[in-house]
């Protein structure tokens, strides 16, 4: 049978993951449906049909079980409602265990309640033992397995919301962000961004998400752009480069008794260049030499 694969998403901003919905072939986009995960079966919406799929690399896709059912969404709706309950249960208990330093975000049970996912970060370097956190857990939810998951800081931002830095409503991790990349201080200096700790962290302590944004065309700009200190020939006489603008692809040039004017890559000469074309246009050819000796 020709596989047919989908993205399926199991959180509203979550990553989508791949399915082979080849028993299903009038699925659609928009559709629920029921799969099989390594945390158990999900209900998941599918959000796109892939006709040309690449080899997957763990060898096989996993197959999309069957269309959810009205009953199904209904049972999820109940047991998201109990979700809130679920996690001021489980920080109460950690407070009265003492377990410092660990801080629950959230609690997901399984569309069908069959697991409850209690997702936590932790403040302290070494692994701290949950058992019987999750012992004390699954007495008071019987019948319901109990999976503790460990996020890092980020993943706290976007499940936890909130007013972004730069002023926006809601932050870009729980807006539209699936996927998180990797970030370095390199990418703020690139972009002439204050190395400010304030300037450059976003709400969940690491550096802003944002910093990568437009990092590869600053990258991009900064090769076709002289760099500052960089004497240059303008319309307007020789000058120096005191600062660049990428994004624009102009410069700012230090003109001697006219000051600091802006201009664009095509206005610009390397001075380099143009004083050894003068040198070599002042050199004296090698015929003329030869007439004077003569």
């Amino acid at each position: 049978m020709q596989p047919l694969i989908v993205g399926v998403r199991f959180a509203q901003i979550g990553k989508v993951y791949h399915f082979n919905a080849a028993a299903i072939p009038d699925i659609q986009p928009g559709d629920r449906v029921i799969v099989e995960t390594t945390r158990g079966r999900q209900l998941g919406e599918v959000t796109q049909r892939i006709e040309k799929p690449s080899p997957p690399p763990e060898g096989t896709w996993k197959p999309v079980e069957r269309r959810a059912t009205p009953r199904d969404l209904v049972l999820r709706q109940t047991w998201q409602r109990k979700e809130l309950e679920a996690m001021v249960n489980c920080r109460q208990r950690t407070a009265e265990l003492k377990l410092a330093g660990i801080k629950i975000v959230a609690a997901e049970f399984s569309f069908d309640g069959v697991r409850l996912a209690l997702i936590f970060s932790s403040q302290m370097e070494e692994k701290v033992d949950l058992k019987s956190l999750r012992s004390d857990m699954g007495k008071l939810y019987p019948g319901t397995q109990i999976d503790m998951r460990q996020v890092g800081p980020r993943d706290v931002a976007k499940l936890l919301g909130g007013l972004g830095g730069c002023g926006l409503e809601t932050r870009c991790c729980s807006r539209f962000l699936t996927d998180f990349s990797p970030i370095s201080i390199k990418m703020a200096k690139e972009q002439g961004i204050s190395l400010t700790p304030i300037e450059i962290t976003g709400m969940c302590g690491r550096l802003r998400c944002c910093l990568v944004y437009e990092f590869e065309q600053y990258m991009a700009a900064r090769k076709e752009l002289p760099k500052r200190n960089k004497h240059v020939v303008t319309p307007l006489g020789e000058g120096r480069v005191v600062a660049m603008l990428p994004l624009q692809m102009t410069v700012i040039v230090e003109l001697p008794e006219v000051g600091r004017r802006e201009f664009e890559r095509d206005q610009l000469e390397p001075w380099d260049e143009l004083e050894a074309l003068r040198r070599k246009s002042a050199e004296p050819c090698a015929n003329c030499l030869n007439d004077r000796t003569s």
